[in-house]
C-alpha cells in the first residue's frame, strides 16, 4: 500500500491564460492537419483512414478546448 503523500506534488494553481491559449492554438493547427488528411483520404476512397483522421481532428479540438476552458 502506498501513501498518497509520497507521490509527486500536484499542481494546484491555474495555468496562465496565455499558456492555455497557446496550447489551444497548437491543438487547432494539429486538428486542421488531421482534418485535411481526413478529406484527402476520404476523397481517394480510404474510408477507414478518413474516419480515423476525422475522429483524431475532433478529439484534438476537444483537448484544445478543454485546456483553454479548464477552470482549475
Amino acid at each position: 500500500m502506498t501513501d498518497a503523500s509520497n507521490g509527486p506534488e500536484r499542481r494546484t494553481e491555474r495555468r496562465p491564460l496565455l499558456e492555455r491559449a497557446g496550447l489551444a492554438a497548437v491543438a487547432a493547427v494539429v486538428a486542421v492537419v488531421f482534418a485535411a488528411l481526413a478529406v484527402a483520404a476520404w476523397s481517394q476512397g480510404e474510408v477507414f483512414l478518413g474516419v480515423m483522421s476525422g475522429i483524431g481532428a475532433l478529439m484534438t479540438l476537444w483537448a484544445g478546448a478543454a485546456s483553454l476552458l479548464r477552470s482549475s
